[in-house]
């Protein structure tokens, strides 16, 4: 339970330093900034860049990708000595 002056308090420091932020955001008419203008536009080609980037460095730096050893691996004779 909140007393009534501390709950009055918190409704008026609320209000007020709501208030100011709504005037001046209704004022303040918004143009388009760089963000807005090209954000899309940076964000998809930064991701192409980089997808390409590990496609390029996979496909071209000879890594073998867990192939399976069946096959290629021949076992050795047992030396019982």
């Amino acid at each position: 339970v909140m007393f009534p002056l501390a709950r009055n308090a918190l409704k008026r420091f609320k209000i007020r330093s709501i208030q100011p932020i709504r005037s001046r955001q209704k004022h303040k008419k918004h143009s388009p900034d760089f963000h807005d203008k090209y954000g899309d536009t940076v964000l998809a080609s930064g991701t192409a860049f980089c997808v390409v980037a590990w496609v390029y460095t996979a496909t071209q730096i000879g890594i073998e990708w867990n192939l399976s050893p069946v096959g290629r691996v021949t076992p050795q004779e047992w030396n019982d000595e």
